[in-house]
């Protein structure tokens, strides 16, 4: 039976040329057991017609907040508390600003206010009307109040131009709203009970007092999973390097600068943890020789010799009943070889993979992950890091589950810390 089976979504288009994406969106979501009510905003009814959402979904469209024959039937306050999820494709900038001031002018927006059911978006404009810092303020507080945000993805746009702002691809949007549901039906807290230790953040090399090697992660992703650990159940230990962002409420953490520091506070606590998640960016080298003071400038060139840190991703892997072991791996090319390599050279039981550099990974708010375990692997498309988060960790709890079941991982020699 599909994870989808008898759920009830409540599907709001709104007035942008993706619109013409929803037929087949229906379709999707029908082909998987849902049972979709269409809710038209009136600028959508220039993209797509009545006639096409009703033959696809099978109901009658919603367009009218004082339609009173639908309202004898259906009122607003009987569809809202019917939704088990609330699906806006596409969203405009327009719905966005609405939803994020609580406005309530239109049948869809008033739905959105009345309803319990979560309530997804998938943005679609233009990539200049994308990162305007109007509609991004508006993206951050939907975010914030758990709005889950899918996409955009980035391409070719209607208008002729390109970059972030089409809306995903119905088969995308259809895996995205997934997870969730599955979540709900093996309970509430499919971590409770489980301790779970997260790395996050960069780790800085020093060279002198003043210069160090470092690199350009935010945190942020691991800071989410950390507080979708902690929703889900889980005591947590968060372990970070300097991260200009607030730890989150309910976990354990600690703070650490180097990789050799981030070695040692993991294994000292390491002990009766079930998962461990490997997030943080760890720098894979350090200077042999740090400068008690500050190194001038005297000559045109200047060489560093560099010593290799300590695996903490392989040592946790390596240890003898250790835990669930999850990596991550940022890559700028090949993306499938190098973390299949890294899945097997170091005994992990899972890795999630994402592309980096100039405009995505890295200092973002969105990003896109596959993830591969040795049985199988997992797309999520582009969305907001908190809710990809959520999808993550219901992920990791599932397959922990399997591997409790079924523990196929080789022990493999342990790893030392070096001096």
């Amino acid at each position: 039976m599909s994870c989808m089976s008898r759920q009830k979504i409540i599907l709001g288009i709104t007035g942008g040329i993706a619109a013409y994406k929803t037929p087949e969106l229906i379709r999707r979501l029908k082909d998987r057991g849902a049972d979709v009510q269409v809710v038209l905003t009136r600028s959508a009814r220039e993209f797509v017609t009545e006639t096409t959402l009703q033959a696809v979904s099978g109901l009658p469209v919603r367009t009218n907040l004082w339609d009173k024959e639908a309202e004898a039937a259906m009122g607003h306050i009987e569809l809202a508390r019917w939704a088990d999820l609330v699906l806006i494709a596409p969203a405009t900038a327009e719905i966005m600003a609405r939803l994020a001031s609580g406005a309530a002018p239109d049948l869809l927006t008033t739905l959105c206010l009345a309803t319990g059911a979560p309530i997804a978006i998938a943005p679609a404009m233009n990539h200049v009307m994308w990162s305007n810092p109007a509609v991004q303020e508006n993206r951050q507080k939907l975010a914030d109040r758990g709005f889950r945000i899918l996409g955009p993805a980035d391409g070719d746009q209607a208008c002729g131009e390109s970059g972030p702002g089409r809306m995903l691809e119905p088969d995308d949007i259809v895996k995205a709203v997934t997870a969730p549901i599955a979540v709900a039906e093996v309970g509430p807290a499919p971590l409770a009970g489980k301790n779970v230790m997260i790395t996050a953040g960069p780790t800085i090399e020093p060279i002198d007092p003043v210069r160090f090697i470092s690199n350009r992660s935010s945190g942020k992703m691991g800071y989410a999973l950390a507080a979708s650990a902690r929703d889900a159940g889980a005591s947590v230990i968060l372990i970070s390097g300097p991260a200009n962002i607030p730890l989150p409420d309910g976990v354990d953490s600690i703070s650490v600068e180097s990789a050799r520091e981030m070695f040692a506070a993991v294994h000292a606590n390491i002990d009766d943890v079930d998962i461990f998640v490997g997030a943080a960016a760890v720098g894979d080298y350090h200077a042999a020789d740090v400068k008690p003071e500050k190194i001038k400038k005297s000559h045109e060139n200047l060489s560093i010799t560099l010593v290799k840190n300590p695996d903490i991703l392989s040592s946790v892997a390596r240890l003898k009943d250790g835990p669930f072991t999850v990596g991550f791996a940022a890559e700028t090319e090949n993306l499938h070889e190098h973390a299949f390599g890294k899945l097997e050279n170091k005994n992990l039981d899972m890795i999630v993979a994402n592309l980096v550099g100039k405009g995505r990974g890295f200092d973002k708010d969105d990003n896109a992950v596959e993830v591969f375990w040795h049985e199988g692997e997992r797309a999520f498309p582009l969305m907001n890091k908190k809710t990809l988060a959520g999808e993550l960790v219901t992920l990791i709890a599932e397959r922990y589950q399997v591997s409790l079941q079924t523990d196929t991982k080789t022990e493999l020699p342990s790893i030392a810390v070096r001096d």
